[in-house]
């Protein structure tokens, strides 16, 4: 029987190196105090926790800091140059059994009491959590409807006495050839429908892009494949151009840092686009970008027509589809034209217009006004 989990160690963590190895840590790093931190979610669930995760690393310097979270992230943890090791964990439900004492066990998981169960079967000597009423003896916060989820963990940590930098969120970037390629990386997947603007839509972005002279991408998981070929297909672009399904984590952070745009949802690549201060152009719907947004400062402009709706829906938010083609293509504009370093600064567009695709396309383009046809009457 099997006592410990599926970890990955990523060979010291602080200095970033390597994509890591399995097994549990021998020698001198065997003795180390040990922190759990539970973060059982996905890619921007990782990335907003990266400035309590430094945090922890500048409290604990003599910790192995073990983080609680799916090994698929384990590429991109190896980045933020505070972890040792990734214990392979989905959900908070169950943390498994270390091997090993935990000292300190921090939940930057979410509210519930699963969380916090999980943990406290670790047996740490000491547990950072929000406060839950199933739970009396832990301590902690309350939790707050709300807020950032960056700010949230920072003022989580706060409470127990360690400062967290939220503007903290960039990763180490990874070493690029000079003759590697800037495109504009159109990503037009999402975890539900509900922030999945429509791929007629995205297609026409795409398709402009193209027509101005740039090299354009499309990127996605394995499971988005099909869309990610439907909106190259839809914009006319080669299937080379298609990225979804045949670049891995660390290729994609890769692609993501070096790209001239990024264009999607609200999804983990707007928190990837962030991380790398990569200009980028995020659509919102059901959830407010003042919680799940990318930084007010950097060069990304968030569009958010203001209402609020259930991000777990089967059906793109109402909200998000009133956020037209020329409204994305004015933003995609703006961000281009920008010269860096002296980036206009962040945008969030509140009340974004109704679907003009036609303008600034054009008008001759047999394609392009299919293209427009097929958007209008599916909006």
């Amino acid at each position: 029987m099997r006592t410990t989990p599926a970890c990955v160690s990523l060979r010291g963590g602080v200095d970033g190196a390597g994509d890591g190895e399995r097994g549990a840590p021998a020698g001198p790093e065997a003795d180390r105090p040990v922190m759990v931190v539970l973060r059982g979610l996905g890619l921007g669930d990782l990335l907003t926790a990266v400035p309590a995760l430094r945090a922890l690393r500048r409290s604990h310097p003599g910790h192995r800091i073990v983080l609680a979270a799916p090994s698929t992230l384990a590429p991109l943890v190896s980045l933020i140059g505070a972890v040792d090791e990734v214990c392979d964990v989905s959900g908070p439900g169950h943390v498994p059994p270390l091997g090993r004492r935990v000292d300190v066990a921090v939940n930057l998981h979410g509210a519930g009491p699963r969380g916090i169960a999980a943990l406290h079967r670790t047996g740490p000597a000491r547990l950072l959590t929000h406060s839950h009423p199933a739970f009396p003896g832990a301590r902690g916060p309350a939790w707050r409807d709300g807020v950032h989820e960056v700010r949230r963990w920072c003022d989580l940590l706060a409470w127990y006495g360690i400062t967290a930098d939220p503007t903290e969120l960039g990763l180490r970037r990874l070493a690029s050839r000079e003759e590697e390629s800037r495109p504009v990386v159109i990503h037009p997947g999402a975890g539900y429908p509900a922030r999945r603007w429509p791929p007629e839509r995205f297609a026409l972005v795409a398709a402009d892009l193209r027509r101005n002279g740039h090299e354009v991408v499309v990127t996605g998981s394995a499971g988005e494949r099909d869309l990610a070929e439907r909106v190259a297909m839809l914009a006319g672009l080669p299937p080379s151009c298609v990225l979804a399904g045949r670049a891995g984590l660390r290729e994609l952070a890769a692609l993501v840092a070096r790209a001239r745009l990024v264009v999607c949802g609200d999804t983990g690549v707007t928190h990837l686009a962030a991380a790398f201060a990569t200009p980028s152009v995020a659509l919102f719907g059901p959830v407010a970008p003042a919680v799940w947004g990318p930084p007010e400062t950097g060069p990304h402009v968030v569009l958010w027509a203001g209402g609020h709706g259930d991000p777990y829906a089967y059906r793109p938010d109402p909200g998000l589809l009133e956020i037209g083609v020329r409204d994305v293509l004015g933003a995609v504009a703006r961000l281009l034209e920008a010269a860096p370093p002296a980036w206009r600064g962040s945008g969030l567009a509140v009340g974004v217009g109704t679907d003009q695709a036609q303008k600034g396309l054009e008008p001759g383009d047999p394609a392009l006004q299919g293209l427009v046809a097929v958007a209008q009457g599916g909006a």
